[in-house]
């Protein structure tokens, strides 16, 4: 069978990719930047990879790639608590206007649970998108999800950073609020079961796992899971904005996208029914199971996909193939270089810098600078790095984005993501002569750029000259 896969690169994408492929099907990657695809060599030989942005208007007679069945998981709540209703609603009818030409037969898209009345943006917007796909060519099938428990998903490191951090909680009363969270291996058992079955075209289904919970009591087992506890006292002055400061500064997520989850959980999502459960024969995880499984990928390295390397988690906005290209004029530079000796070993060192590993030298002014950054609504250091040996294009490090990991070319750049006056890039890189270079490059918005980055000398002088000569173990 021939699959489209939109949102290829996504949390749910990346793992659906690899089932669809030992399944036999073969798949058509539909990702708005080719440089973000993220795949391994081996993949890219069994993939074909369509690039285009739903978002920009449809030509008059497209190109689109011929196909059975389309998968839709083009979800995100963007980087604004605004519009992001209407950029996933005009992403919908695009998408439709492209498959009239594709000759699909289906369209599976992955949803939230929409059964209350009265809804938060972010699951009204779901419920739109539902609408308009329904107006499509070919026949919808949608699956209504829950929460997603799974190893890189946003609603289990929410959890995982609250409970780790904070063995005392002071919380608003949305954390009262029902909840019915999936396991990501069951969400994909669904996707996977819903291929061109007559019995479920033109029709949406509501997918839970088996515990209907509060979020609180998420915390709660999520804490007895992993052997500990902790204290939730909930207070019912806690705003709506107020929940959202809450949730950024303990946990990796953006305020904004903070703000589009406090929304949502106000209003329960619980399954309706259990039609398709039965109708698959699937038996869901439990919730305290989907935690286990979770640390299992998290402890021998085996996280295929994070929320956090998704563009939301961070303020890079557009193609990387847009800041690849550092800039020379207009910029202020600092530029470290030193001879090495152990080419592989520097290689090694560069790949896993951030994370656990830090920032080899003066990291207590890295996490000042993270937590700085936080305060004035930047993504901090939380976000980590998915993997601690491995980076790909794309990829959150920190509050930095991956825009080239290259071991051939013995080349990684990085773009910042903090809030600054300008943008800033790091890059290293050996050359020819074994000569490893490290450059920051930054360039300035106007006098107060320039000010921040005069003011931030000394500590480069420091920070970069010791942390060259660490990577290359010359200290």
């Amino acid at each position: 069978m021939r699959i489209l896969l939109t949102g290829a690169n996504g949390y749910v994408g990346r793992r659906l990719l690899p089932e669809l492929l030992a399944a036999g099907h073969e798949v058509i990657c539909c990702v708005r930047d080719r440089s973000r695809i993220g795949l391994d060599l081996e993949t890219l030989d069994k993939v074909s990879i369509w690039e285009v942005d739903f978002l920009e208007n449809v030509p008059e007679n497209p190109q689109v790639p011929q196909a059975d069945v389309a998968y839709y998981l083009i979800h995100s709540m963007s980087n604004s608590t605004n519009d992001f209703d209407a950029l996933e609603l005009k992403s919908a009818q695009n998408f439709n206007r492209y498959m009239r030409f594709s000759g699909i037969k289906q369209v599976v898209y992955l949803s939230g649970i929409v059964n209350d009345s009265v809804l938060s943006k972010h699951l009204q917007s779901r419920k739109s998108v539902e609408d308009e796909l329904y107006r499509g060519t070919a026949a919808v099938t949608v699956l209504r999800a829950g929460i997603i428990v799974g190893s890189g998903s946003s609603s289990f490191e929410i959890i995982r950073d609250l409970c780790e951090k904070l063995p005392v909680m002071i919380t608003p009363k949305w954390v009262l609020t029902k909840t019915q969270p999936i396991a990501i291996r069951d969400v994909i058992k669904y996707l996977l079961g819903v291929l061109l079955r007559e019995d479920c075209m033109g029709q949406s289904f509501d997918i839970g796992g088996p515990n209907i919970l509060t979020y609180k009591q998420m915390l709660q087992l999520y804490a007895k899971t992993r052997g500990f506890r902790v204290w939730i006292f909930t207070v019912p002055v806690m705003t709506p904005k107020l929940s959202s400061y809450w949730l950024h500064f303990v946990t990796s997520t953006t305020y904004k996208l903070a703000a589009n989850l406090v929304d949502s959980m106000t209003v329960e999502v619980v399954a309706k029914d259990t039609k398709l459960q039965r109708l698959l024969g699937i038996k869901p995880i439990s919730y305290t199971d989907a935690i286990k499984l979770a640390f299992v990928k998290i402890e021998q390295n085996l996280v295929i996909s994070s929320w956090k390397d998704s563009r939301v988690s961070g303020r890079l906005q557009g193609s990387l193939k847009e800041f690849v290209q550092v800039p020379r004029y207009g910029c202020l530079k600092d530029h470290q270089k030193i001879e090495i000796s152990d080419e592989e070993e520097v290689m090694k060192n560069i790949w896993s810098i951030g994370g656990m590993h830090g920032w080899y030298y003066g990291n207590w002014l890295w996490k000042t600078r993270g937590h700085i950054d936080k305060l004035v609504g930047g993504v901090g250091l939380r976000r980590g790095r998915t993997h601690p040996t491995h980076l790909d294009n794309g990829d959150a490090l920190d509050f930095w984005r991956v825009l080239l990991a290259d071991k051939e070319q013995k080349r990684l750049l990085l773009f910042a993501e903090m809030k600054l006056p300008g943008e800033a890039w790091l890059e290293f890189s050996i050359d020819e002569n074994r000569v490893l270079h490290q450059i920051a490059t930054f360039r300035p918005r106007g006098l107060w750029g320039r000010l921040y980055w005069y003011a931030m000398l000394p500590f480069h002088f420091f920070i970069f000259d010791g942390m060259i000569k660490r990577i290359a173990g010359k200290n």
